[in-house]
């Protein structure tokens, strides 16, 4: 958007913060219609959800009141949730629990990451928030309030969720490996050797949790998974028979 408007010759503001009162008059002197939010990080103080005429309009990427927060892309992938989608919200005080004023779903595939979801929803979101704003100016809008019943929350992602658990099952490895795709990646431990692992399948396979049953296929709680590629520390992407060509792992070899 910014590279856009500068192209275009529209100015283009952006405060380190929204708490200062000088701020919030500059908004308001921009005499807009709405104001839009998309991928923005903090919660907007009261005086600034007031400033444009139609308030303050979110494009949020989940069917909400469910993921309501920062990661609702990666947290439907880890949930492996049938599908996803985009609300268009009226902001209000609290957290994506504005009214909806338009929604539209999308079906997760099962070779979808966070990379292709988030291309997809972006491009529907775009369209849903045309055809919102159309209604909104026409006095056609007419936002729903949401449930409390089914709401939940897309907590950040920490470094510490990207720890692939070998005690889990396979298929929520799975998951994982494609939540975090194309970042910050899946991470394990081949002794003392940090891996990314970047892609992966559930197997059949019993074992130890941990235990490397063949070429890069590791036991899980229930079943295995196979690693199909990965990275190093200090290396590039590679297949796992590229990474285990000249590499020898001993019979009794774990990731942690």
């Amino acid at each position: 958007m910014k590279i856009l408007a500068v192209e275009r010759g529209i100015e283009v503001f952006q405060p380190p913060a929204l708490g200062d009162a000088a701020i919030h008059e500059r908004l308001r002197n921009a005499a807009a219609d709405a104001m839009i939010v998309a991928a923005y990080g903090l919660i907007l103080p009261p005086a600034v959800l007031g400033v444009a005429r139609h308030g303050a309009i979110n494009i949020h990427a989940s069917l909400l009141p469910r993921w309501r927060g920062a990661a609702p892309i990666q947290r439907a992938l880890l949930e492996g949730d049938a599908e996803t989608g985009v609300s268009i919200m009226q902001m209000d005080a609290g957290l994506d629990t504005g009214p909806v004023l338009a929604e539209r779903s999308l079906t997760i595939g099962p070779d979808d990451d966070a990379g292709t979801l988030h291309d997809k929803l972006a491009s529907l979101g775009a369209e849903l928030l045309l055809a919102a704003l159309a209604d909104i100016a026409a006095g056609r809008a007419r936002p729903r309030p949401q449930m409390e019943a089914g709401a939940t929350y897309a907590h950040k992602i920490r470094k510490a969720d990207t720890q692939l658990r070998w005690e889990k099952s396979a298929v929520e490895l799975e998951r994982a490996v494609r939540a975090f795709r194309p970042a910050p990646g899946a991470t394990a431990r081949l002794g003392d050797e940090p891996l990314k692992i970047w892609r992966a399948r559930a197997v059949a396979g019993t074992g130890e949790p941990g235990s490397v049953l063949g070429p890069l296929t590791v036991a899980c709680g229930s079943d295995a998974l196979a690693i199909d590629e990965l990275q190093p520390a200090g290396g590039r992407r590679m297949s796992a028979a590229d990474f285990l060509r000249g590499r020898h792992l001993p019979p009794a070899a774990r990731l942690k």
